[in-house]
C-alpha cells in the first residue's frame, strides 16, 4: 500500500485510538503476521535489538503488504539514522529520551523538508520509488511523516511546556520503565509517582490538542491507559507476545 494513503488513514485513526506492538526481530513475518491479525501499527526497533538500517526496510516492506503502519524507533542520541529511516520508508519516528526543547527542535529540523526543516534532500531512495515518484511530490508527502517523541525522565517532563511548543510534533510518547528508573523505582511502573508523572503529561498534551503514548505489558495496564486519555497505545513486544502464546499451549496442551 502507498505510504502517504497509510500515514493518512493512520492520522485518522489516531483520533480515536490506534493500537499496536514493538518489534525486536528482523524476521519480516512477524510484520506480516501483526498486520494480518488487525493492529494499527509497528514500532521497528532499532534501540533495543538486533534490526539495522539494512534489515528494516524490509520490514517495511512486510508492513505496507500487510497495511500496517510502520514505526521506526531510533537510538538514543544516533541523529543521522533519522533521515536514512524516512528514505527507506518509515511513516513515522520515534526518538528516545527527549529532555529539552532544544532536542526537540532538533529533531524536526532533522526530519523535514524546507520550509519546515533542513532535511537532507536525496529523491534516489526508496521512499521516493527510487526517483519514480515526481520529487514535488515526494517532497510534499514525506513532510507528512509523523515525529514521536518519547519523554522518559524527569528532565524531560521538567521542560515539558517548552517541548510541547515545538511545532511539528504529532505524538508524545512517555515510557514508564525509563521513567520509573529517573524516579529511582525502576521497574515499578504502577507506582502512584510514576503514575502521577505520567497523568501530569497527559494532561498537558490534551490541553495543547497533542497525542499521547505510552507502553503497557499488561491487558490491566492498558486498558488504564486507554481510559486516561491515551490514544497510541503500543502493547508489548513481539518476540515477548510469542513466548507467552507457546507458554500457555505448553501448559494447556502438555
Amino acid at each position: 500500500m502507498d505510504m502517504a494513503k497509510m500515514t493518512e488513514t493512520f492520522r485518522k485513526k489516531l483520533a480515536t485510538g490506534v493500537l499496536g506492538i514493538f518489534s525486536k526481530t528482523s524476521d519480516p513475518a512477524f510484520v506480516e503476521a501483526a498486520g494480518y491479525a488487525g493492529l494499527d501499527f509497528i514500532v521497528i526497533d532499532l534501540e533495543h535489538g538486533p534490526v539495522t538500517i539494512q534489515t528494516a526496510q524490509n520490514l517495511i516492506r512486510a508492513a505496507q503488504v500487510a497495511e500496517i503502519f510502520p514505526i521506526i524507533r531510533a537510538k538514543e542520541g544516533e541523529s543521522s539514522v533519522l533521515g536514512e529511516a524516512l528514505d527507506i520508508g518509515a511513516g513515522a519516528l520515534q526518538i528516545p529520551q527527549i529532555t529539552t526543547a532544544a532536542e526537540a527542535r532538533a529533531v524536526i529540523d532533522r526530519v523535514k523538508f524546507w520550509p519546515e526543516g533542513n532535511r537532507g534532500v536525496c529523491r534516489f531512495v526508496r521512499a521516493a520509488a527510487y526517483s519514480a515518484t515526481d520529487r514535488f511530490e515526494y517532497f510534499e508527502n514525506a513532510n507528512k511523516s509523523l515525529v514521536i517523541l518519547q519523554i522518559e525522565g524527569e528532565l524531560g517532563i521538567d521542560n515539558i511546556d517548552e517541548i510541547l511548543e515545538v511545532p511539528g510534533i504529532d505524538i508524545i510518547f512517555v515510557g514508564p520503565y525509563d521513567l520509573s528508573q529517573s524516579l529511582g523505582l525502576a521497574g515499578q511502573v504502577g507506582h502512584i509517582k510514576v503514575e502521577e508523572k505520567m497523568l501530569e503529561i497527559v494532561k498537558k498534551c490534551k490541553e495543547r490538542g497533542i497525542t499521547t503514548g505510552t507502553f503497557a505489558d499488561t491487558p490491566e495496564n492498558a486498558a488504564k491507559w486507554k481510559k486516561n486519555g491515551v490514544k497510541y497505545l503500543s502493547y508489548s513486544v513481539d518476540v515477548g507476545i510469542f513466548y507467552d502464546a507457546v507458554k500457555n499451549l505448553v501448559k494447556t496442551i502438555k
